[in-house]
């Protein structure tokens, strides 16, 4: 099987139920950047050597997909599929992986600079192309584009979860934190 098509040289794609749209569509957009985020997060994985986390990882690689499949099917043929979809005890993961993280990182008394290590640069890289994989979500609910409410929710807890990962790579690999001191001019 060839990888190209040769059907988008025109500028158009097809969502999933075959409707073709503009690649600039912000339904896209969207998936592409869950896309993105999923290539960060393998890139994070990469660098890290707790073994727990890295298979957090891997199921939330595999939830990212599933985002990514919701994403881009044509809502309105949408309910004819078999799409896999998220379910709330994906959200309680990364709330419960939030918590136990937490419980073992000291207090944040400051803004903190990403930074100290590539596994920590990395995680916040993630975390910040998470949020706008999160902005574009919401833009899609705002354009009135059906979106799972569902996959809002776990995108704004997913980049909640990356910046803990941030935090704790960092305390594991005993990289000190980089607090923000505002330039006072």
């Amino acid at each position: 099987m060839k990888i190209y098509t040769k059907t988008g040289d025109a500028g158009k794609t097809s969502l999933i139920g075959g409707t073709k749209v503009p690649k600039s569509h912000i339904r896209i957009e969207t998936y592409g950047t869950v896309d993105e985020l999923n290539s960060y997060i393998g890139l994070l994985n990469d660098h890290l050597t707790d073994t727990h986390t890295r298979s957090i990882l891997r199921i939330i690689q595999d939830r990212l997909f599933t985002v990514g499949a919701s994403l881009a099917c044509d809502p309105e043929k949408e309910t004819k599929m078999r799409i896999p979809d998220l379910k709330e005890e994906d959200i309680h993961l990364l709330e419960q992986e939030m918590d136990q993280m937490n419980e073992q990182l000291p207090a944040m008394k400051f803004f903190i600079l990403p930074g100290g290590h590539p596994a920590v640069s990395t995680a916040h890289i993630a975390r910040c192309v998470c949020r706008r994989a999160e902005r574009l979500c919401v833009q899609l609910q705002q354009e009135d584009m059906f979106i799972e409410p569902i996959v809002l929710k776990y995108m704004n807890r997913l980049s909640d979860y990356l910046f803990v990962v941030a935090r704790y790579t960092g305390m594991l690999l005993q990289v000190e934190e980089i607090p923000w001191r505002p330039a006072v001019r």
